[in-house]
């Protein structure tokens, strides 16, 4: 194939990195890639502990496809036996374990979103219970003789928690050394992954080097912030953006960011090029343009990358009618509710619709005044909800939640 020169493949490697580990490494391995004229093997792994691949996801999978698009070959290792484990970076207590089938349910959700990013006909997915499925417990043994438990104290969460007294499993201490040995198992060149991979990372580099390969290079990615703007983008947290939710609720969740966030997500999140970022970055710096404006034009940019441009104009016709026009949304769930007498309490009413996780969040939503029945705002916690026969109500929570109520006299 024809290749870049190494100096333009390594000018857009670097973008959008943290580290490159060691980069004169990255170097030499380009170098030799153009001269033998074979790919790079480039690995990231994923343990699919919950079914969504979501923007912060992403920028990995970004990185991936631009190695693709220079020619490179991209690995992809689904955790069936890492996600069993789970990863303690950054965890103060013990992950829950997750059955084999729990896991193999979302890998294979996983499996569907990858390839919204990076390109299908020239990724390599392998799940790492090809190789650990097939170990005795003495071959587990002789793994961890390679390394020693003062090598994982290093690592800061590790550290942290021996420290405060907090328990470590020992499965957990064997989550590293597994990550590792899938660097092994592939012969990586490149491993890329978060920020907080690191000692992952450099330990495969550690185990590849004893295994009598050449260490692989290890580039680490920022960490995406949750749209709460707080903490990083996660499913538990509820802060996140999954790649295959509606392109409404995509949307709505971009539109909600802190404006602090909009050009960090331009940057990570989008193809949008670096001379424009810095022309929006100006913009917002000299109050020429309305944040929103611009929050608008970024969740309509990633609304197109994973459902298109019909859909992502869609979306936002759909959000200027709710939002800007006070409108309601196409797609709005129904309920039939019994309830004693034709009447029902609005806490109760909110956790029926599942507009609400719990009565606590009711009766707080409903103090603040975020809740509206038939565009009117209900303030008093203790209300009940009663209409006719046949009578429908629209209940909205806060900006983005609806539901449409028939309730129904039970004795």
């Amino acid at each position: 194939m024809k290749w870049l020169s190494v100096s333009e493949q390594l000018n857009i490697i670097k973008k959008g990195t943290e580290e490159i580990i060691p980069e004169d490494e990255m170097l030499k391995k380009l170098e030799k890639a153009v001269r033998e004229n074979r790919p790079l093997r480039v690995k990231q792994g994923f343990d699919p502990t919950a079914p969504d691949v979501h923007l912060g996801h992403t920028i990995g999978l970004r990185k991936l496809r631009q190695f693709q698009e220079l020619g490179h070959q991209v690995i992809l290792i689904v955790g069936d036996y890492t996600g069993m484990v789970g990863d303690p970076s950054g965890l103060s207590e013990t992950r829950p374990q997750l059955s084999h089938e729990e896991v193999m349910r979302n890998a294979k959700t996983y499996q569907e979103q990858f390839f919204k990013v990076v390109d299908k006909e020239n990724t390599e997915v392998r799940f790492n219970g090809e190789w650990f499925s097939k170990m005795s417990f003495m071959d587990v043994m002789r793994l961890a003789s390679k390394i020693t438990v003062a090598r994982l104290l290093e690592r800061d969460d590790f550290a942290k928690r021996y420290a405060n007294g907090l328990p470590i499993s020992l499965h957990e201490l064997y989550y590293p050394v597994m990550q590792a040995y899938d660097s092994v198992a592939i012969t990586a060149d490149v491993e890329i992954g978060a920020t907080e991979q690191k000692f992952n990372l450099l330990m495969g580099r550690q185990l590849q080097q004893i295994h009598g390969q050449e260490p692989q290079v290890a580039i680490t990615l920022p960490v995406l912030e949750g749209i709460d703007g707080v903490q990083r983008m996660s499913k538990s947290l509820g802060n996140y953006v999954g790649v295959s939710e509606k392109p409404s609720e995509i949307f709505g969740k971009i539109m909600s960011i802190p404006d602090s966030l909009v050009i960090r997500y331009f940057e990570l999140l989008t193809p949008v090029s670096p001379l424009e970022i810095e022309e929006k970055s100006r913009a917002i710096a000299s109050r020429s343009v309305n944040p929103r404006d611009l929050k608008s034009e970024l969740a309509e940019t990633i609304v197109n990358i994973y459902h298109g441009k019909a859909l992502a104009a869609a979306a936002r016709e759909e959000f200027d009618r709710v939002f800007r026009d006070k409108g309601v949304p196409d797609d709005v769930p129904s309920f039939e509710i019994k309830a004693p007498g034709g009447k029902l309490w609005i806490v109760n009413l909110l956790r029926e619709t599942k507009l609400v996780a719990s009565g606590g969040e009711g009766r707080r939503l409903v103090q603040q005044g975020a809740v509206e029945i038939d565009g009117v705002p209900i303030t008093d916690e203790e209300v009940e909800i009663g209409l006719g026969e046949g009578k429908e109500i629209l209940i909205r929570v806060g900006k983005r939640r609806f539901a449409r109520v028939r309730l129904v006299s039970q004795g």
